[in-house]
């Protein structure tokens, strides 16, 4: 672990807490921050997880996995069990995960404490991400695995930290966080970005996302996919990507160009041009093959386009075609 002993004189005034581990990792077995955070807020934070349910999943889960492997036991609760909210805990993580020599893990914890605790969207964010992690990836064994080892989720989460100190006009340390994403977890998002909730970023390696990017809520993305812009060219020049889409591994989307709703791209493929709602593309440069019958088909993740699909989508190209995929 990485946070230093010597830190823990800055938390005398804080309740002690009734484990021994308190000892050996004195700043996270606090679970508290140094930073400027109003008591209302924590307060009110710490009362809502009564009602909180992934919160209360990922404890018990973090509890449960604590007795089974006793070795993992200090990990746990340092990073789970002795914080009382999950923006406490995912603090921890990702400023441990993020730190190096010129950037201490309890200077990052008091930063990205200070804006999850301050930041309701990213409060919603960040348990509709775990949802989705959870629900959508078939090898995520529990919520507090996606809490805990999912680098596609702690980039995410990452990025929105950097992209609320981005609106506030903390431009530099927004970029020094955008450079660790990319050297810790392997993703590259630029911290204007606008992306919504409800996403998967599975696996995660290789995605990169320009400035003037959007992706709206609940799409899921797969590893090494770019949303990228053609050139030079300033203002706004990448791509839009609408609820529900799908996209799929490799896949570069290049431009100002809209993704529909409920798309999905097939992996590998150049999209350069406009995807109608609900239609499937792809190829080199992709082209539209058929019509997606799911509302949301990055919450089905059926993209892997088997033979009976593909006869299914060509029988079906007329009626797709005829609802504006052509």
């Amino acid at each position: 672990m990485t946070l230093l002993q010597g830190e823990a004189s800055d938390f005398s005034a804080s309740k002690s807490m009734p484990f021994p581990m308190e000892k050996v990792f004195p700043v996270y077995a606090m679970g508290l921050f140094k930073g400027n955070v109003g008591g209302d807020v924590l307060c009110e934070i710490s009362d809502s997880a009564v009602g909180d349910p992934i919160w209360e999943a990922v404890r018990e889960e973090a509890k449960l996995e604590a007795e089974k492997e006793p070795i993992l036991s200090s990990f746990l609760y340092a990073s789970i069990l002795s914080h009382d909210s999950l923006e406490t805990s995912l603090a921890f993580v990702l400023a441990n995960r993020l730190h190096n020599p010129t950037a201490l893990a309890t200077q990052l914890m008091d930063v990205i404490g200070d804006v999850i605790l301050n930041d309701r969207d990213i409060q919603r964010a960040i348990r509709l991400d775990i949802q989705a992690f959870k629900d959508r990836d078939p090898s995520c064994l529990s919520h507090s695995s996606v809490l805990l080892y999912l680098k596609g989720y702690h980039a995410l989460q990452s990025y929105r930290v950097a992209h609320a100190l981005w609106n506030r006009g903390r431009k530099v340390l927004a970029f020094t966080l955008q450079s660790r994403i990319s050297e810790v977890f392997g993703v590259d998002i630029h911290p204007a970005a606008k992306i919504g909730e409800g996403i998967l970023l599975d696996h995660g390696t290789g995605v990169v996302i320009g400035e003037t990017a959007v992706v709206g809520n609940r799409v899921s993305l797969m590893q090494g996919v770019t949303l990228g812009g053609t050139g030079k060219e300033i203002g706004d020049r990448h791509p839009k990507v609408a609820q529900g889409a799908l996209i799929g591994a490799g896949a570069t989307i290049l431009g100002n160009i809209k993704i529909g709703e409920g798309a999905m791209i097939a992996a590998c493929s150049l999209v350069l041009k406009d995807v109608p709602p609900h239609c499937m593309v792809a190829g080199i440069p992709a082209k539209v093959i058929g019509h997606v019958h799911e509302q949301d088909p990055s919450l089905t993740m059926k993209h892997d386009a088997t033979k009976d699909y593909f006869e299914h989508a060509m029988d079906g190209r007329a009626t797709s075609m005829s609802n504006g995929c052509d």
